[in-house]
């Protein structure tokens, strides 16, 4: 139907015939001559219908905002006075020997340079892809999966598909389940992620393995989450952490470059986790940011202030300050609000001193707190954080995970408000992360990463002794302070695997249950093996500069896991329930 797309026409087509396909972006009539702009997936050319050429006139003449065209003409130079440099199309124009509409449109629901709300975009998705913004997103992340499959075919590794529909086995989230019509009763899961699959694909001898994995998980969401969602699953046999670490690291540094034309650090720089909590507050930490943590108890463990003393002393405990360069600037009222904002990650108030002129001491700051420290800690607290005039020092204190998790988020949020993050690309290992978190509501460990994660001690009865200290050989990739990829070296040896189980609180007879065909495979001769998956919809937002993944996924749900264009999930008729052996009990109205 066509020769040429509309934004790749230009000066060396000059005085040749083409034919273009496209949407009308816009319809201009000056003076007796139509111009329109002419869009498709790769720009814009301009169109110009002259009165002498009365079929195509007539024609354009009833074109409107998105109508569908074809148009046949012959590229021709534009006039010096209407030369656009922006656009590869902007030293020439088309003049039309024939339009005709392919199909008209109706009025649309919003223009497509308008900024509208997301559940616009989301019911009219197909036009929202039409915008160039969304279109330069989705083939951008077409280079970032095309890069990864070309960078793995060439090294060996083997693209092998793993079930859809599998068995239900707890990984960290809900399964979304799929009742069975043969079996009744009976249910498959959507895998959340292929992590047993490639574990048996190294047990079976296939050395290395990929896949562009679909994954479904049935949990609360966030701008970062989908119920469905693609992550690039690799798995390696005969490896160590080094092996899978270098090898990845080497493949996102060569797509960035590729997808991106960013050079990422060569090599990238490591962090253990107790390290990333300690100074960041995160186990995915951003460093663009050039704030720390500082930990002060020792300064703080005799002064009568039990909010800082008690935590101080205690050996679970945290009392850490951050420094915000320049901080006195905000006004009283950001400061208190910040309180409120710390308060969703577990704190229970938040303390600060802005200091208005440091060399007049006590009273040449302001703080709600600074009459509980005696002159010994409050010297100690400002010369530990390197205070200066003009700076704000906020305190947390606590218990370690919460004042870690709440200062972090603090971090954050100042040097976002404050224009303290470097435009950069800052890649990050984090590694030895705990084998296991302890659930005091259900009073027993739970996975930090899954189950399936190797320790780092060898010996059972060592693990077993000191699983609350317990170190795993789990690894995060992290970039700009986005967990973009998580792996581990994973168990290989069935009694292993079955004490980690126990330490979990997964009995012998739920492990058969669930694990079975896993611990039975395991003794055959499974190799060591580890791997890692990337997270394709993060690292294309990354890449694409949005906060949110919906914004690179074609048709993504909404934050309540619905999909408004085709109004899914819906209800099915009662016929095809009863096929299924499944019966809707409506929740009972309080």
């Amino acid at each position: 139907m066509r020769s040429h797309y509309c934004g790749l026409v230009d000066e060396t087509l000059i005085d040749h015939d083409v034919t273009l396909c496209g949407w009308a972006d816009t319809r201009r009539d000056h003076g007796g001559v139509i111009f329109i702009d002419l869009r498709d997936h790769e720009g814009i050319v301009q169109v110009v219908i002259e009165p002498d050429n009365a079929p195509a006139f007539a024609t354009a003449e009833q074109v409107r905002y998105e109508y569908c065209l074809r148009v046949h003409g012959k590229v021709r130079n534009r006039p010096a006075s209407q030369v656009n440099e922006r656009l590869h199309t902007g030293r020439i124009e088309v003049l039309a020997e024939k339009v005709e509409v392919l199909n008209a449109a109706a009025p649309l629901p919003f223009m497509l340079d308008d900024a509208v709300g997301e559940d616009a975009r989301l019911r009219y998705r197909y036009l929202d892809i039409r915008r160039p913004d969304m279109q330069r997103k989705l083939r951008m992340r077409t280079r970032l999966v095309s890069a990864l499959r070309h960078y793995l075919d060439e090294r060996g590794f083997q693209d092998i598909e793993t079930p859809i529909l599998t068995k239900a086995t707890p990984e960290g989230a809900r399964d979304y389940l799929v009742p069975s019509r043969v079996h009744a009763g009976e249910f498959f899961a959507l895998p959340q992620s292929p992590q047993l699959f490639k574990q048996l694909l190294m047990i079976a001898g296939m050395d290395r393995y990929y896949q562009i994995a679909r994954c479904f998980r049935d949990e609360d969401l966030r701008a970062d989450r989908q119920p469905e969602f693609t992550q690039l699953d690799m798995e390696f046999a005969f490896v160590e952490e080094r092996d899978v670490q270098d090898t990845v690291e080497a493949m996102i540094r060569h797509v960035f470059r590729q997808v991106a034309a960013v050079d990422l650090t060569d090599p990238f720089p490591r962090m253990t986790y107790a390290e990333a909590m300690r100074r960041y507050g995160s186990d995915k930490p951003d460093l663009r940011i050039n704030l720390e943590l500082v930990d002060i108890a020792e300064k703080v463990k005799h002064v009568e202030f039990k909010v800082f003393s008690g935590p101080a002393n205690d050996a679970g405990g945290r009392v850490v300050a951050l420094r915000l360069p320049d901080g006195a600037k905000q006004p009283r009222k950001y400061l208190d609000d910040l309180g409120l904002h710390v308060s969703k990650y577990g704190a229970k108030g938040l303390a600060w001193i802005r200091i208005d002129d440091i060399a007049r001491g006590r009273e040449g700051m302001t703080s709600p707190i600074i009459k509980f420290l005696d002159d010994r800690a409050l010297q100690g607290v400002l010369d530990a954080v390197g205070a200066q005039t003009g700076d704000v020092v906020f305190f947390g204190a606590g218990a370690y995970k919460t004042v870690s998790d709440f200062m972090g988020a603090l971090r954050l949020k100042v040097a976002r408000d404050n224009g303290l993050v470097e435009n950069a690309w800052k890649p990050l290992w984090v590694t030895d992360f705990p084998m296991f978190e302890y659930d005091h509501e259900a009073r027993r460990h739970v996975a930090l990463h899954h189950p399936f994660t190797a320790p780092k001690v060898d010996d059972i009865a060592d693990l077993r002794a000191n699983a609350g200290t317990a170190v795993s050989r789990g690894y995060d990739m992290v970039l700009n302070g986005n967990e973009i990829g998580g792996g581990s070296i994973r168990i290989h040896r069935p009694d292993m695997q079955s004490a980690v189980f126990e330490l979990l609180g997964i009995g012998a007879e739920e492990a058969e249950a669930k694990f079975g065909f896993l611990l039975d495979a395991l003794k055959y001769g499974a190799p060591p093996h580890g791997g890692i998956a990337f997270g394709i919809d993060r690292i294309a937002a990354l890449i694409a500069g949005t906060e949110s993944i919906r914004d690179v996924i074609a048709f993504p749900k909404t934050a309540s896991a619905q999909d408004l264009m085709t109004l899914a999930p819906s209800t099915v008729p009662e016929v095809q329930l009863q096929e299924l052996h499944v019966r809707v009990v409506k929740p009972v109205k309080g």
